[in-house]
């Protein structure tokens, strides 16, 4: 079941991010984008009322861009980040953002798979983007409704 993020969802967000990314965000962090980012939008995926994944993406204007997904490893492969990317892409459409963008570590093919299973196009590489290793990012760009990209 996906729902909005709440206060309370705050520590499983946390430690999901911790789990799944090598760079996580603080509850700082999370509770800035909740209660201050007029532009982030947050949902969590629940399953029996725990929480197993979130998408947190931000829509400025014309322009969305997804800031972070993340499903737990051992429910990978079950088409959970598609519910995630499905409710952001109809949310953002709604809004009539014409471009989705996101940046994605060069070295994480899975995330790259499910991007280009929804027609991101990469269109360039920001050179040592990810603070924690000075990895690459390549930045991937969507065309929306109603958009000339």
């Amino acid at each position: 079941m996906l729902e909005a993020l709440k206060k309370e969802d705050l520590d499983e967000i946390v430690a999901i991010d911790a789990i799944c990314f090598p760079a996580p965000w603080s509850k700082e962090q999370y509770l800035y984008e909740l209660e201050e980012n007029d532009y982030a939008f947050i949902y969590v995926l629940k399953e029996e009322g725990k929480i197993i994944g979130f998408i947190d993406y931000w829509v400025t204007f014309d322009i969305a861009q997804l800031a972070k997904i993340a499903v737990l490893p051992q429910y990978r492969g079950k088409h959970l980040a598609h519910l995630l990317m499905d409710q952001m892409i109809e949310d953002v459409e709604r809004m009539h953002c014409e471009t989705l963008s996101l940046e994605v570590r060069v070295s994480n093919i899975a995330a790259q798979r499910l991007y280009e299973s929804y027609d991101f196009i990469n269109v360039n590489t920001s050179k040592g983007y990810y603070h924690d290793n000075g990895e690459d990012a390549y930045v991937l760009v969507k065309a929306l409704k109603g958009s000339c990209l």
